[in-house]
């Protein structure tokens, strides 16, 4: 089930997309559209082709040998698979956040800086008002301000990972994927990222890929439900969890399989 939503409502729009690792197929035929400023949640069993379809939307799946994808994924109405897209600035636009923490074993200003650097931002001043400002976006600034030339690694994995969202902000992206960004964090840092999602939606359209459903029920907007590579279901998260159309994404959302 597929909403329509107005053109300039939507801010990704994936038509018809199949992709293939060597000879299995991973998506088939998956049409969509993301919304801007709201969160939309990708969910499914392991294996179904929810962080597939992620990757799909700024160009990861590039870097994978072998890697084939037919249809088409539209930003801002423009196919950012065409010939002349240059998916570096593509994957600027529409930044990815990782299931693991991944930050670089710098100082928390450097994995900041980092990004505004590699785009031509040399002035000293200009990336500290950059790096304070995406870190209180991030809600990381008030733990760190007074060290932020101290290592990232020494923080804890939930700030890591805010420190992650910070260090794409940074870049000012219009698009923020999430791959299960809380798998690997406890409880508390779980509710602390689910909270800076429902503040990053006010400004970012924003896409999760999520295997907890309670998660999803919390906050996104939009949800669409995944089955072996295809797009079951897609609408509001409050009629995907109370009404669902289709028996399997009942099924699913009842627990009697996944």
């Amino acid at each position: 089930m597929v909403i329509k939503m107005t053109e300039q409502h939507e801010i990704i729009h994936v038509d018809h997309v199949n992709l293939w690792y060597g000879d299995s197929m991973a998506l088939r035929d998956v049409t969509m559209g993301m919304p801007d400023r709201q969160v939309t949640a990708l969910i499914g069993p392991s294996g179904c082709g929810k962080s597939t379809l992620l990757r799909c939307l700024n160009r990861m799946n590039d870097l994978v040998e072998q890697c084939r994808m037919q249809g088409v994924v539209n930003f801002h109405s423009k196919n950012i698979y065409a010939s002349d897209v240059d998916p570096v600035e593509i994957r600027r636009k529409i930044g990815m956040v990782f299931q693991r923490p991944n930050p670089f074993p710098k100082s928390i200003y450097e994995n900041v800086s980092y990004g505004p650097r590699v785009h031509g931002v040399k002035d000293r001043k200009q990336l500290d008002t950059i790096v304070e400002k995406t870190l209180k976006r991030a809600a990381l600034w008030d733990e760190v301000k007074d060290r932020l030339h101290d290592s990232a690694m020494g923080l804890s994995g939930g700030q890591q990972q805010r420190l992650c969202i910070a260090r794409t902000l940074a870049v000012e992206p219009e698009v923020i994927l999430m791959d299960e960004p809380c798998s690997a964090l406890d409880p508390i840092a779980t509710a602390k990222i689910e909270s800076l999602i429902e503040e990053l939606k006010t400004e970012y359209c924003v896409v999760i890929v999520t295997h907890n459903m309670q998660q999803a029920s919390r906050v996104s907007d939009y949800t669409g439900f995944m089955y072996l590579g295809e797009l079951v279901e897609f609408g509001t998260t409050r009629q995907i969890f109370e009404t669902p159309h289709e028996t399997l994404t009942e099924n699913y959302i009842t627990g009697r399989f996944g």
